[in-house]
């Protein structure tokens, strides 16, 4: 269940920024604010692109972020709990990391380039709108809804091996070391 909600919900966050820079770059709605350059056309590359880069940031937060609430909830806690706990202790990490995306791919919407304009506005937006809509609201609404079917499994696939990887700091390396 949980591979598709991150399926579904990357797949949004991609159309709500694909949206957005349609509406900016071929429409020119806040072009003039931005200071764009507008041909009316996004590059040809620009879509594929962007979903290809966006669906593998926001496979990376929301691994993040479930990792930490799995973690919590095989210690124990509800789900509920482990949904609170989980996304308010990996919202500093996941923030951090969106705001330093969304500088860096900034200054490429700043060159006088159309294509890195369109590149960069792309990604700043799509960066912006995962990590503040879709990770900080629709991941823990959509895992509150689905309560304890967030960890069904089918039957079917019981024959994959389970892991459960312990970490422990090697002595005088501080060196962390697997174990299974």
């Amino acid at each position: 269940m949980i591979a598709a909600t991150a399926v579904v919900l990357n797949l949004l966050s991609v159309g709500a920024a694909s949206g957005i820079l349609v509406a900016v770059i071929q429409h020119g709605w806040l072009a003039g604010i931005f200071g764009f350059q507008t041909n009316g056309a996004i590059v040809s590359w620009l879509p594929l692109f962007l979903f290809v880069v966006l669906f593998g940031l926001s496979m990376d937060y929301h691994v993040f972020i479930l990792s930490r609430v799995r973690e919590l909830h095989d210690e124990g806690a509800s789900t509920e709990e482990a949904i609170r706990l989980g996304i308010t202790r990996t919202a500093g990490t996941v923030t951090s990391a969106a705001i330093i995306m969304v500088a860096v791919f900034g200054l490429f919407a700043s060159l006088r380039m159309i294509m890195m304009q369109q590149m960069g506005f792309g990604l700043a937006v799509a960066v912006l709108i995962d990590a503040t809509v879709i990770r900080a609201v629709l991941v823990p609404a959509t895992m509150k809804l689905l309560g304890d079917s967030n960890w069904y499994f089918p039957q079917g696939l019981e024959w994959l091996p389970k892991l459960n990887v312990e970490v422990s700091l090697h002595r005088g390396h501080g060196l962390p070391i697997p174990r299974a």
